[in-house]
């Protein structure tokens, strides 16, 4: 069957689906670094990565058979993988709300941009940063604004006990610290 007549897949819905959400109705905040990654990237793309694939997908095709091409066939496939990605982060940085938690009024509560010191039980201590979605590393202790934990610190203050839903159950945790400082 001819190309022509079959939908691929819509690699635009995979994209969508893939990135995390924003509640109907926020915003997305992100921090100065957040914000300056992902224009870096968007940048990267825009300057150096795409015009390199599209010279080497005009050399391939140049070439002559494009069906039996790997150049030809990988660099399309890159190149539409780029333009993804492209869009990706041209909506985000155009629906961003860059917050400084430098410039936080209230510093002995939390929002957006604290580095929050938590107890367990146990005594033992974690120390989270609630920064954007796009940012969001679990392992560097950086966790979305919108997660269970973060939307259970929000407003709290140093001293507070807070309970939230983990995916292990109901946990309990103490407030220890909170600080706001520069987010590299």
């Amino acid at each position: 069957m001819n190309k022509a007549f079959v939908r691929e897949r819509d690699d635009d819905e995979e994209e969508l689906e893939a990135a995390p959400a924003l509640p109907a109705g926020t915003r997305n905040y992100i921090t100065p670094a957040g914000h300056a990654r992902l224009r870096d990237e968007l940048e990267e793309l825009v300057r150096r990565e795409r015009p390199r694939i599209v010279e080497i997908v005009a050399w391939a095709a140049s070439n002559g058979d494009r069906s039996e091409n790997g150049d030809y066939i990988y660099g399309k496939r890159r190149l539409r993988e780029i333009d993804r990605r492209i869009r990706f982060l041209t909506k985000r940085l155009e629906q961003a709300e860059v917050v400084d938690p430098l410039r936080q009024g209230d510093n002995d509560r939390i929002f957006f941009g604290a580095r929050v010191t938590v107890a367990d039980a146990d005594g033992n201590e974690n120390t989270y940063t609630i920064v954007g979605i796009d940012e969001a590393d679990p392992a560097a202790g950086r966790i979305s604004w919108i997660s269970p934990l973060a939307r259970a610190l929000i407003k709290a203050r140093e001293g507070d006990a807070i309970r939230f839903q983990s995916p292990l159950g109901p946990r309990d945790l103490d407030i220890v610290e909170v600080r706001y400082e520069a987010i590299d």
